[in-house]
């Protein structure tokens, strides 16, 4: 039985399968007459995936689902190709770049293309938080691409073909110029890569998004009305104006942009850009210099002081890995800048290693957005903090500080969100 794989037109996870078939020498046919959105829901689809995504690959050993997972199965079915390195080391950096393309690039690119092309909710401060953690990804690509021609090794391995796959849309549909020439190397690289024969023949020509899409979720709701609105007496004359005032609507949802409810708050003497230019300056005398002035600044009508702890400690066992899991979540807090600071500590000389919290919030509770939109919030415990308690105010004052040893403990490491 050949490989058959189940995805519509245009996919860029149907891609990664089939662009490393292509390197690899395997033959992957598509399912004949595809329709997504009909074949999909069928219960002979069902029964690969229950979900009803694609893509999926049909093997004789049964089916595949995930992009990634499908790439990798067809790539091992060839012993005899360089697709994954030449030794350990490089097969684990392999795996290291399609996390990365995974979590930080095609994720951040998501969370700005989907909700401004009406598949998901527009949210202003979300999509800032998107494109800042984008950025901050792309620049740390830009950074390996200097010196580097391929993500890993002297060739094209599974790494380039699952990130030149998941940058195509945002090359294709959001990215443009103007943005990504601040990375001149990520550039450089995907135009290389997207042109590579074996690329080309998947990707087709293309060019680069001249604009930024308009935000279209305000269509959606009006279709669903029209397609629910048959229940009443079927009026022609009635039918004809409400096409035109949802219209209207459609027309004039997208210009009052929605204000984040933190904005609305009554003003505060705390300017926190001000205290996080102290907090970055203050290079000597920190208890005297920056401690002193938090406390000065402070607003406990305006903000809140939230202590947190991580609930799975236990599994803090390997130091690297619980180092990227805060800087990830770090990250994934970008949305929160203009409202936030944070101090994430890394406690422990050896596993498993403890990671503990101090976060600066606009307004008396952890904003909603945050708890929504940044699933990491679920991963602890938060308690706020009580600063006429002497103690949980030297607490804070330690955790700002990376006072060592914190709590009779060494640090392993520190890090700030400012």
């Amino acid at each position: 039985m050949a490989l058959v794989l189940h995805v519509g037109q245009e996919n860029k996870n149907g891609f990664k399968g089939l662009i490393a078939a292509e390197y690899a020498g395997v033959e992957v046919k598509l399912a004949e007459n595809f329709e997504m959105g009909v074949s999909n829901k069928s219960p002979e689809f069902l029964k690969m995936n229950p979900l009803g995504k694609v893509p999926v690959l049909e093997t004789p050993d049964g089916p595949v689902f995930e992009s990634n997972a499908i790439a990798r199965y067809v790539v091992r079915l060839k012993a005899d190709n360089q697709l994954y390195g030449s030794s350990l080391i490089d097969y684990a950096h392999v795996e290291q770049w399609m996390d990365f393309s995974a979590m930080e690039i095609d994720a951040n690119i998501s969370r700005w293309v989907y909700p401004r092309l009406g598949y998901m909710q527009y949210i202003p401060p979300a999509e800032e938080g998107a494109v800042a953690a984008l950025k901050r990804a792309l620049d740390a690509l830009n950074i390996h691409l200097a010196s580097n021609t391929y993500l890993v090794g002297h060739s094209v391995t599974l790494a380039d073909i699952v990130m030149i796959c998941n940058l195509y849309y945002g090359f294709k549909l959001i990215m443009t110029k103007s943005f990504t020439s601040e990375f001149p190397h990520v550039e450089r690289y995907f135009w290389t890569m997207a042109n590579q024969p074996k690329m080309k023949k998947f990707l087709g020509d293309f060019k680069q998004a001249e604009s930024v899409p308009a935000v279209q979720s305000a269509k959606k709701p009006a279709q669903a009305k029209e397609s629910a609105k048959p229940k009443p007496k079927a009026e022609p004359k009635k039918e004809a104006p409400k096409p035109k005032a949802e219209a209207a609507e459609e027309e004039e949802a997208p210009k009052p942009k929605p204000k984040n409810p933190l904005d609305l708050l009554p003003p505060s003497k705390m300017i926190l850009d001000d205290w996080k230019r102290l907090y970055s300056n203050t290079k000597s005398n920190f208890r005297e210099v920056a401690i002193k002035g938090f406390w000065d600044m402070y607003d406990p009508e305006g903000y809140s002081l939230w202590f947190c702890d991580y609930k799975y400690n236990d599994e803090n066992t390997v130091s690297f890995v619980t180092l990227n899991k805060v800087s990830g979540f770090l990250q994934r807090m970008d949305l929160a800048r203009k409202y936030a600071f944070g101090k994430m500590l890394i406690i422990g000389n050896e596993p498993p290693y403890k990671v503990k919290g101090l976060w600066l919030f606009r307004g008396p509770e952890i904003p909603k957005f945050v708890m929504d939109e940044c699933y990491d919030m679920e991963l602890y415990d938060w308690k706020k903090a009580d600063i006429s308690d002497e103690e949980q105010k030297e607490r804070v004052n330690q955790m700002i500080e990376d006072h060592e040893p914190f709590e009779g403990e060494a640090l392993l490491d520190a890090k700030c969100f400012k």
